[in-house]
């Protein structure tokens, strides 16, 4: 009887460490998280509706001066942008970066600088009131 139970004791240990094994191995990797961007949002902003899209702009493509009446971040996802809010140095952007444009702020520059296309997921905070995302001004 001692023996059947050392036996029975030794194969669900076998079977235990078998089993963990295979599951290490199969088991997809843990979920991981990186910050790509923190961003403060003025807190008299309300926020209704979130807008997402995707612009690709083709070589060599240049934003003109502009500014968004909601804040906006987003991520480029292929090639480089060269980013630049009015009185701040410019940033070159390449996929995988993020941006932050807030609500009203001039953006000198946006433009893909590259010989390929450059593409960028946007998402603007929208309030009720907000009507555009994107505003050209005429000075």
């Amino acid at each position: 009887m001692v023996i059947a139970r050392v036996v029975f004791f030794a194969a669900v240990t076998v079977c235990g460490v078998l089993f963990a094994q295979e599951a290490a191995t199969t088991m997809k990797p843990p979920v991981t998280r990186k910050v790509l961007l923190k961003a403060a949002i003025d807190p008299e902003k309300p926020v209704s509706t979130v807008e997402i899209q995707e612009v690709t702009m083709g070589p060599k493509q240049k934003a003109p001066l502009h500014l968004h009446p909601c804040p906006t971040m987003g991520v480029v996802t292929e090639g480089t942008i060269a980013f630049q809010i009015e009185g701040q140095p410019v940033q070159h952007l390449k996929a995988g970066d993020a941006f932050y444009e807030p609500a009203n702020v001039r953006v000198a520059r946006f433009d893909n600088d590259e010989d390929t296309p450059a593409k960028f997921v946007v998402h603007y905070l929208l309030s009720k009131d907000d009507r555009d995302t994107v505003r050209v001004p005429t000075k």
